[in-house]
């Protein structure tokens, strides 16, 4: 299961990095040929970056890629590198719990009970923000999932 939210999340990146492509090449062509640029595209491509870097960052960290201080793991063998390890997954977990759920809850509720929309778009600021937490709760999932040794990556 683990993998085929991985691969969703994979086509949904894609996809908006599509979007995002699409709508950056017409910001510069109503600019530029037409004279004066959309009022729209600057700020669709702010809040797609938002969600691509987010979601990025859930993805990168379901595929074991993120970044990592490998010293210690490298100099420690069996369980204690396997502890060492589930440590790290913990921390991870805790540290997304924390920040990115909890605190991205609290935004998305207070840009929601506020009632705040963006200037161009007229999107309620509550969904755009709406992905700190999903990335939070992505990211508790692949760390809570890993199973077993460490792969290359890991180590």
């Amino acid at each position: 299961m683990r993998n085929n939210i991985n691969k969703y999340v994979g086509y949904f990146l894609a996809f908006l990095m599509a979007v995002m492509t699409v709508d950056v090449l017409w910001g510069v062509f109503t600019r530029y040929i037409m004279g004066s640029q959309s009022p729209w595209t600057e700020e669709l491509a702010r809040f797609l970056l938002i969600w691509i870097g987010l979601l990025g960052a859930a993805y990168v960290a379901g595929q074991n890629q993120h970044l990592a201080i490998d010293i210690l793991p490298e100099r420690l063998e069996g369980a204690a590198k396997q502890r060492l390890q589930w440590a790290i997954r913990l921390l991870i977990a805790g540290f997304s719990a924390t920040v990115l759920v909890a605190g991205g809850a609290r935004l998305v509720y207070i840009t929601y009970k506020l009632g705040q929309y963006s200037a161009a778009l007229q999107v309620p600021l509550s969904v755009v923000y709406s992905v700190v937490p999903v990335s939070g709760l992505l990211i508790i999932y692949y760390k809570l999932a890993e199973r077993g040794a460490p792969t290359e990556a890991q180590a």
